[in-house]
């Protein structure tokens, strides 16, 4: 993946000009808060982005209400491609940032039919932490989203 976003302006990034009908898209489904389309860089047949119709640069930007909607966005559009190109498996990805992989600058999530030997690669390098060290992980998140709950 190229190593840049599109930082452009809010309604006029790529995603936004093609929500907005002024560029072409092959879309396959939109609703209130979201729209899917064909990615022109089809990893495999039926590679499709689902992305949120408000502009939200990623995933922090978002209402919980957009999130949600882009998953069952995703659901449905994993249903459709399962019935018509047969996959052995699904790959969901979405990234948030430059250094996640994002590159442009307007949520979305890509959903990826899978087959055996289709080339696409995956690293996950583990760097297995002590049990000590997940427990101290695990209190800090929870103590955020307990922060989170109370309206801080």
């Amino acid at each position: 993946m190229p190593n840049f976003i599109d930082t452009s302006p809010q309604g006029s990034c790529v995603f936004c000009r093609l929500i907005a009908g002024e560029i072409p898209s092959a879309k396959v489904f939109e609703d209130e808060h979201t729209i899917a389309f064909m990615d022109l860089g089809q990893v495999n047949p039926g590679h499709v982005l689902v992305a949120t119709r408000r502009h939200a640069a990623t995933l922090w930007d978002a209402t919980p209400e957009e999130a949600a909607a882009m998953m069952r966005t995703a659901h449905r559009v994993a249903a459709a491609a399962r019935a018509v190109f047969e996959p052995a498996g699904l790959m969901l990805l979405q990234a948030n940032g430059v250094v996640a992989g994002q590159t442009v600058g307007h949520l979305h999530m890509h959903v990826v039919p899978r087959h055996e030997a289709d080339g696409i690669g995956f690293t996950w390098p583990r760097k297995d932490p002590a049990a000590s060290t997940l427990a101290q992980y695990a209190q800090r998140l929870a103590a955020s989203l307990q922060n989170q709950g109370s309206g801080h």
